[in-house]
């Protein structure tokens, strides 16, 4: 009670125009980062045409920003805790922003994918040490999980929004603009970090850096994540998918073994003795997997069965957005009655019946019957579990590895993302070439296949509801509490520690 007291008389830095205006930076951050996930789907068509590129190059649009996304987002996080999270966040961010410069001008499908693949590394610097700024700076119970909830939905809605500005803009100027919307944000990114948050000290030389950690996670990261999203193509029993994740393993083993054995390593292990962290993080990885493909099998279906134009379909996202928008909102406020873990749970659970709906999708579908209701049934369980997710995974964890465990559940998301594309495109591909080979109609063999690919998103996301029951049933006030009483003169500043 006395702990309650002292964190009740700390003034609340949200309350005033500085931490309003750090929060809308840090939250841009993260729109800016998930929506490239999505903002590039609805513009692969035009790009293909424009490029003149082939199916197996076209696949590498999406999934070369996921696989650098993925695979340095855990060096990203701890960087931005020894480093510095500004100087990392800045880097980053100069990083993206460049990359979409080259992105937009390119003139071959080579040079496109390594922009992505070169947008995908930027935004692992920036997400993580956004987060962490995010968590050490709005570190009072009240103010944490506001700021959390806005930080989940956006990371809902700008999935869904992605959509619309990438068929909004496809249609409009070009595809090229998908990539030339992000340099002038990127500016203003940059601008505002320099002028609200301060710079911060080194907390590790280069010397003591655990470089040789940095290189086994890293790689380990990026074989696995690649080896994921190439085996529909060439097979989940083929001896190269096997050899690479088998690889991976190792790899990913071998680095687990130099950390424990390193004085200052790049993943202190220790961090998974943080009451329910890990079961966030394996239940964000399951749940991503879910609502990723769901949004990637409705986009084609809009589009190769129902004929939706690009901006057709990205409106018919719209929905998604609002219902994403409001439950964050709400979720923020019940987080301090109700815990995370029950929230969790049941966001899971309701999106999971949305998702389902969805799978009954028919050939002859119609927007108001078929698809509006799950998807505004699922947007308010994704809303309920960003938010919840996301603040129970950030619980309990200390100020200086809040860059780790932000990097922890960025680098979930991701992997989720690229698995469940990879394990659901080959449920779809196999079940509509079945039908094919069956001498079923073409659009009837491609509805079948989303239907089955939606029908195991809804169960991935069942089974996301299960593994939440092991999170932390954190409500915020004891662990920020102990945060606040702690000297962070940063903070009274209005910066990340």
């Amino acid at each position: 009670m006395k702990l309650t007291g002292l964190a009740a008389a700390q003034p609340s830095l949200l309350a005033t125009r500085r931490g309003k205006l750090i929060l809308v930076l840090l939250c841009s951050v993260a729109f800016l980062d998930f929506v490239d996930t999505t903002i590039v789907n609805v513009a692969l068509p035009s790009m293909r045409l424009g490029l003149h590129m082939s199916v197996q190059n076209l696949q590498w649009i999406p999934s070369a920003y996921l696989l650098t996304y993925g695979g340095f987002m855990l060096l990203g996080g701890r960087a931005a805790d020894l480093l510095g999270r500004r100087r990392v966040l800045v880097a980053g961010t100069s990083l993206f922003g460049l990359a979409s410069i080259i992105g937009g001008l390119a003139g071959s499908s080579g040079v496109l994918i390594g922009a992505r693949l070169a947008q995908g590394a930027g935004a692992a610097m920036m997400l993580p040490a956004a987060l962490s700024i995010l968590t050490t700076t709005f570190s009072g119970g009240g103010d944490r999980h506001k700021a959390l909830g806005a930080w989940g939905g956006v990371a809902g809605l700008a999935s869904a929004f992605g959509v619309l500005l990438g068929g909004v803009l496809t249609q409009g100027p070009g595809w090229r603009w998908v990539f030339f919307v992000n340099p002038p944000i990127c500016l203003l990114v940059l601008g505002a970090a320099f002028w609200l948050l301060s710079g911060e000290r080194r907390h590790a030389q280069l010397g003591s850096f655990d470089l040789r950690g940095a290189v086994l996670s890293t790689g380990g990261m990026l074989l696995l994540v690649y080896a994921i999203v190439r085996a529909p193509d060439v097979g989940w029993g083929a001896a190269r998918t096997i050899a690479e994740l088998t690889a991976a393993g190792a790899l990913l083993a071998v680095f687990a073994i130099n950390e424990l054995r390193r004085a200052n390593p790049l993943l202190p292990l220790s961090i998974f003795r943080i009451k329910g962290l890990a079961a966030a993080d394996v239940a964000q990885v399951i749940a991503t997997a879910g609502f990723i493909s769901m949004f990637f099998f409705l986009t084609l279906y809009m589009q190769n069965v129902l004929h939706y134009s690009p901006i057709q379909t990205g409106l018919a996202y719209l929905p998604v957005t609002a219902g994403v928008a409001i439950t964050a909102g709400i979720t923020s406020k019940l987080l301090a009655r109700t815990g995370t873990r029950s929230v969790i749970v049941a966001g899971a659970l309701i999106a999971a019946s949305g998702v389902y709906y969805l799978s009954r999708i028919p050939v002859h579908g119609s927007y108001l019957t078929d698809l509006l209701p799950g998807l505004v049934v699922m947007s308010i369980g994704l809303g309920a579990l960003l938010v919840a997710v996301t603040t129970g995974a950030n619980a309990g964890v200390p100020a200086e590895k809040a860059g780790l465990a932000a990097a922890l559940l960025n680098a979930s998301q991701q992997l989720g993302g690229a698995l469940g594309l990879a394990i659901f495109a080959a449920i779809a591909t196999s079940h509509t070439g079945h039908l094919l080979a069956a001498h079923t109609a073409m659009p009837a063999a491609l509805t079948a296949g989303f239907q089955r690919a939606l029908l195991a998103s809804s169960i991935f996301l069942v089974i996301a509801a299960v593994i939440a029951t092991r999170t932390s049933h954190t409500r915020g006030e004891p662990d920020q509490d102990v945060l606040v009483l702690q000297p962070q003169p940063e903070i009274q500043a209005g910066v990340a520690a």
